[in-house]
């Protein structure tokens, strides 16, 4: 039997090639992955709630009371009666000054005085005798008025006697200084055998009281104002100025002070160069762990936000334009940017003035994964945090 010619034969080669082709693409196709799933998020709902809003301003320590100690008399200073650096009473005696002088003060004083009354007792006599004489006309009006004149200057003579002798006391006492308050004395500014003047600008010592101190922290006015409008629009309910808690937090430390403070007043006025208003608070020391001038952080509370929604921090992004938005779960599980405004921070959280509403979710974790308009598959964080192997219920409005 003759074989067939190769212009037979190509042909069919070629068309049985075809075929096979077509039938490989049939099955190819057939046999396309199917889509991937949407991508898994964890979301939020968000709901109302009451925030105690705090401000944190930088400050320092001041005393409650200081007092310089100065003597009142001169004088040689015969004895220093107290340890430098130790608490001290007040009433308790400092330092022991010569009394000599005002001892002989004191005594001369008062035999001025004694003289005085001796002055006037005679001139009393004399008084009472003209009176009677005035009367019979054995003396003259004008004598006996000068006998009534005599007796009046002898009484202000007296007057002036004693007046001498309080003055004389008063210095001798002083001679004895004294601690004005209770508190911490410092060192000593003299010793023993140094001699002081009255009323000297230079301190013989001085004290300090520790317990309470005082906290002086400075707050921007524009800070101050937003909250007073906030206060004005009531969407901030502002507690009693004089019962707001203040908690403190010393330089370089991450604890709080174990004594909580009282917001004791605002300033009226605005430092010119700074733009602040001074608030100051008073704490408790009773350890005297806190020294003047200490730098450290206090929180204020300044009011309650009623009905507020708090976003977590993390679940913000920034839009072209700098501004703050989150990503939002529909009904239909799509994501789409929401801008919101939220200027403080409370927390790890922002507190939203404006652009959600409760009940709404929004994308706290997988944000990387999503992009706008797309599905997801949301996900609570309880559910997020599962065991593995463990079925997690599935999120109000998943499909």
């Amino acid at each position: 039997m003759p074989l067939p010619s190769k212009a037979v034969f190509l042909p069919f080669v070629l068309s049985l090639a075809l075929a096979v082709a077509a039938c490989d693409n049939q099955q190819q196709q057939g046999a396309a992955p199917a889509a991937p799933p949407p991508p898994e998020v964890t979301v939020q709902t968000l709901a109302t709630q009451t925030v105690p809003l705090y401000t944190d301003l930088p400050g320092r320590t001041a005393a409650y009371r200081v007092a310089e100690v100065r003597p009142q008399v001169s004088g040689i200073v015969l004895k220093r009666l107290f340890t430098e650096g130790s608490e001290v009473q007040a009433g308790q005696q400092l330092y022991q000054i010569d009394p000599s002088t005002y001892q002989a003060a004191v005594q001369s004083a008062m035999a001025d005085l004694a003289k005085a009354r001796a002055t006037a007792k005679s001139v009393e006599a004399k008084a009472a005798r003209y009176a009677d004489l005035v009367k019979i006309n054995a003396v003259s009006k004008q004598d006996y008025d000068d006998a009534v004149a005599s007796l009046d200057q002898a009484k202000a003579d007296i007057m002036v006697a004693q007046a001498a002798v309080d003055t004389a006391k008063i210095n001798l006492e002083y001679t004895k200084v004294y601690a004005p308050i209770s508190g911490r004395i410092g060192k000593s500014a003299i010793t023993e055998g140094a001699l002081v003047t009255a009323n000297q600008t230079t301190p013989m010592s001085t004290l300090t009281q520790l317990d309470p101190i005082y906290v002086d922290v400075s707050q921007s006015s524009s800070d101050l104002m937003r909250l007073r409008q906030a206060v004005s629009a009531g969407l901030l309910q502002k507690g009693q100025a004089d019962q707001a808690p203040v908690t403190l937090t010393l330089d370089g430390s991450t604890q709080a002070y174990k004594h909580n403070g009282q917001l004791q007043f605002a300033d009226v006025t605005v430092d010119e160069t700074t733009g602040a208003v001074q608030v100051r608070a008073v704490f408790p020391n009773p350890d005297k762990e806190l020294y003047p001038g200490l730098f450290v952080r206090a929180r204020v509370e300044q009011g309650v936000r009623e009905n507020a929604l708090l976003v977590p921090q993390r679940a913000t992004v920034r839009l072209p334009d700098g501004s703050a938005a989150v990503w939002v779960v529909g009904a239909d599980n799509k994501v789409a940017t929401r801008p919101i405004q939220a200027t403080q921070a409370v927390g790890d959280a922002w507190l939203v003035n404006s652009g959600l509403q409760a009940g709404e979710r929004i994308v706290i974790e997988g944000l990387q994964k999503i992009r706008a308009g797309a599905e997801v598959r949301p996900v609570d964080p309880t559910a997020a945090a599962a065991p593995a192997g463990q079925a997690a219920p599935a999120a109000a409005g998943q499909k």
